[in-house]
């Protein structure tokens, strides 16, 4: 494994941090090994999105508890992902209490996780990337890994994302992609006449958004809007209300949702398409706030309306 020169002085605080986080991350494999101990010894009500009949209906016995221990174990970062995106294992696992306390256990692990790196962050970036380059030494998985790719690098979202966990027995759940996400930074004329001469300021295209740009009003608040990647959104439906009266709950469905069942028997669930359609397929909002056409194409900057 390749390994980055990250040496720096380290004060006693450093050696605690990163030790602390050599534990979080044992206890965090530990938790989720566990985990997949419990639900191989349990009766398996499982649906997948990749069901092997692609209709999502599960596996054989060993085919679960595989792809769920690779569900959980999953914190590599492939070649060429983006570090803000994950990889998705979409499915619904009926869990007893045995179960859910597994899961509920995993959560805390992961959740300490997450602490102990920002802990690292906010002491030092150095010390973050020296953590980063050691940790997948103690992964169970790192030789698979090694052999298969040569390169393992850990994909830290991947490691501390929650497992999704419905709030009281489901009735049925409803499945659909999402594709009209996205993400809106607002900038000021500034920023953006900033981003624009960092292109290429002799460009024409250039030239003619940055004299778009000096028509405007100085103060006047743009939006810069980037498109997020389709995901699978789930609708759970309570089979009695909850105490605040919601009767049901939306989630993104990225990892497995256990959904307590005391029967052993699955929610209703419906079989979304394979892929996310390639237009969007919610009506546009008639309270909008941006201008439809966009603004400074270059940037994707859009006016308010």
């Amino acid at each position: 494994m390749a390994i980055h020169d990250t040496s720096f002085a380290r004060t006693p605080l450093d050696y605690q941090l990163r030790h602390a986080l050599d534990q979080a991350f044992d206890q965090l494999i530990e938790a989720l090994e566990q985990l997949v101990t419990r639900f191989q010894q349990g009766p398996q009500a499982i649906w997948r999105f990749d069901g092997p009949a692609g209709d999502g209906a599960s596996g054989n016995r060993i085919d679960n508890v595989s792809w769920l221990r690779q569900a959980l174990l999953d914190m590599w970062h492939a070649h060429g992902q983006d570090g803000r995106e994950t990889r998705n294992y979409i499915g619904l696992i009926a869990a007893d209490d045995a179960l859910l306390a597994a899961v509920d256990e995993a959560n805390l692990a992961k959740a300490e996780m997450a602490a102990c790196l920002q802990r690292i962050k906010e002491q030092s970036t150095g010390m973050l990337s020296d953590a980063k380059a050691q940790l997948p030494r103690r992964h169970p998985d790192v030789e698979q890994v090694l052999e298969k790719t040569g390169l393992a690098r850990l994909h830290l979202k991947q490691c501390w994302r929650k497992l999704p966990v419905a709030e009281a027995p489901v009735s049925r759940v409803r499945f659909a992609w999402y594709s009209s996400g996205r993400s809106i930074k607002k900038l000021s004329v500034r920023d953006a006449e900033q981003k624009l001469l960092a292109l290429d300021s002799e460009a024409a295209h250039i030239r003619i958004q940055l004299r778009k740009l000096a028509g405007i009003p100085s103060g006047e608040i743009l939006a810069q809007v980037q498109a997020q990647a389709p995901l699978m959104r789930a609708n759970l439906f309570f089979t009695e209300p909850l105490e605040d009266g919601h009767t049901r709950r939306a989630l993104n469905a990225a990892m497995p949702i256990f959904v307590p069942s005391h029967d052993g028997r699955l929610p209703h669930t419906n079989q979304p398409p394979p892929t996310p359609p390639d237009a969007r397929t919610r009506a546009r909002r008639r309270d909008e706030k941006l201008e439809s056409d966009v603004f400074l194409p270059s940037l994707r900057v859009f006016r308010y309306r």
